[in-house]
């Protein structure tokens, strides 16, 4: 004979929805994608959250392998810390707008990325700063009925999703003539808009808090990135090899496409015990669309292909990724009618192929949630994790050459993040 459970719910959103998305995940991952509010059995729900990530990843080794833009290796230090501190915001509402229909709209940062390593570096003409921000505006709305001793539930809806990007690196020293004038750095700014959809089913039995769920979140099409080269700060002078460049000293209006990855995701959670959870995931993403980004002049549109190697390519935005996995499993607990708590490991799948440094994260995971009325509800969550040790050397993609303006390498580092949220629901 099996046992019933009858829960409030709050313990399965907790340990999904905060416990499991507040590290330093693979490709260029921030908050993902979260529909989990969707099953809160409340009519209405309102509820928001931040999570701050403190990565800290350090740089050594650094080596400067062209040292035609000028030899870094003699005049600058050859570590580097590569990223700061960000926050994550997260909003969502859901409506029960009949027994069987349920609906929620939410915002999300689902993609970002932030590195600066600054100018002091033997690596700076690889990179001094570069950063990826998404908004995504998301309508998912659900349909279950009866199957069996459960419910199946049928899982459908679309997003909005904005991206702005932005690479700033070391073209060229200067000589100390030039250098009091100009900083010998270029800069790219460049946004887009695309839409996407989503689609899965889960079967649920909420007297055993039993949950399975499959969602495929589709790719984000950017066919239409826009924006500039600032070149403002390395002068053209004509006779100068390194300098006489056309690009240099000017704005050049450029463009390019990407595309923001899809992927799928199975989640099970399950009582084992009178207030008792187990609960887990595993997710494939797609990271491998994102190889390199290729940006050029807009005057060269409909005549030259933009593409990785292409003589009218101004810039780039190299990754190289391929597809990675992220698995998490945990346990959680309801103390009491107030109270309930989470812990949960997870491991993310490192996407880097030997340029760059995305390697495996193991994240320890642990949250609670205190709920003082039967219409409002308080979370926090921390995480402590490991971003493992790797090095970043010269390759070759598809014919064409990355990772040949500097080298480095780096040991097992840490990764904190705390997170807090607060929902309403009548």
């Amino acid at each position: 004979m099996g046992y019933r459970i009858v829960w409030s719910g709050a313990l399965a959103l907790v340990t999904y929805s905060v416990i499991t998305n507040v590290a330093f995940a693979g490709g260029i991952e921030r908050g993902g994608y979260d529909i989990d509010r969707l099953f809160d059995t409340s009519r209405y729900v309102i509820d928001g959250g931040v999570t701050y990530v403190m990565p800290d990843r350090k740089l050594k080794n650094v080596k400067d392998v062209n040292p035609k833009n000028g030899n870094l290796n003699l005049t600058r230090p050859n570590t580097a810390d590569e990223t700061s501190g960000y926050a994550v915001p997260y909003f969502s509402a859901k409506i029960g707008i009949t027994d069987d229909v349920d609906c929620m709209f939410d915002y999300s940062e689902p993609f970002g990325a932030h590195s600066d390593p600054g100018l002091n570096w033997a690596g700076a003409n690889y990179d001094v700063e570069q950063k990826i921000r998404t908004h995504n505006y998301g309508a998912t709305c659900s349909y279950k009925f009866d199957a069996g001793p459960g419910q199946i539930r049928l899982i459908g809806g679309g997003f909005f999703q904005e991206v702005t990007g932005y690479k700033e690196q070391l073209v060229t020293t200067l000589p100390a003539s030039l250098s009091s004038r100009y900083d010998g750095t270029g800069t790219l700014n460049v946004s887009d808009q695309g839409w996407g959809w989503r689609a899965g089913a889960a079967y649920e039995i909420p007297e055993y808090a039993f949950r399975t769920s499959l969602v495929y979140n589709s790719q984000v099409k950017y066919d239409n990135l826009s924006g500039t080269v600032d070149l403002t700060q390395v002068p053209h002078i004509a006779g100068i090899p390194a300098l006489s460049n056309p690009a240099l000293g000017v704005v050049t209006p450029v463009y390019g496409s990407a595309t923001a990855p899809d992927s799928i995701e199975l989640k099970l959670q399950t009582g084992i015990a009178p207030d008792w959870l187990a609960f887990g995931s595993v997710k494939w993403t797609n990271w491998s669309v994102l190889q390199s980004v290729s940006f050029c002049p807009k005057s060269t549109r409909g005549k030259v292909a933009c593409k990785p190697g292409s003589a009218v390519e101004l810039t780039s935005l190299d990754l190289l990724y391929r597809d990675g996995w992220t698995i998490n499993g945990g346990i959680g607990h309801k103390f009491n009618d107030q109270w309930s708590g989470a812990v949960s490991l997870t491991w993310d799948e490192g996407t880097s192929q030997g340029y760059g440094m995305q390697t495996d994260v193991w994240t320890l995971g642990v949250g609670v949630s205190y709920a003082p009325t039967q219409h409002v509800e308080f979370t926090l969550a921390g995480a402590l994790g490991i971003l493992t040790s790797g090095k970043s050397g010269t390759v070759v993609s598809n014919g064409v050459t990355y990772g040949d303006e500097a080298t480095y390498s780096f040991g097992n580092d840490l990764v904190a993040a705390v997170s807090t949220s607060m929902k309403v629901k009548f």
